[in-house]
């Protein structure tokens, strides 16, 4: 899947997630923390630049 695709569907889950609070359906304790169970999702993917993989230094 291409960095591209991955942010917009972590982003449309994170925006569903608020949407939900809004109309009550997902307590708003709930809303307050779908960003912060983002950050595993953004931490394990590859980086985009070789700047912390494994290469020679430019």
């Amino acid at each position: 899947m291409s960095n591209i695709k991955f942010a917009l569907i972590l982003s449309a889950a994170v925006m569903g997630v608020a949407l939900l609070a809004v109309f009550d359906i997902v307590p708003e304790a709930v809303a307050q923390y779908a960003p912060l169970a983002v950050v595993p999702f953004i931490v394990s993917r590859q980086p985009a630049c070789r700047a912390f993989g494994k290469g020679k230094a430019a």
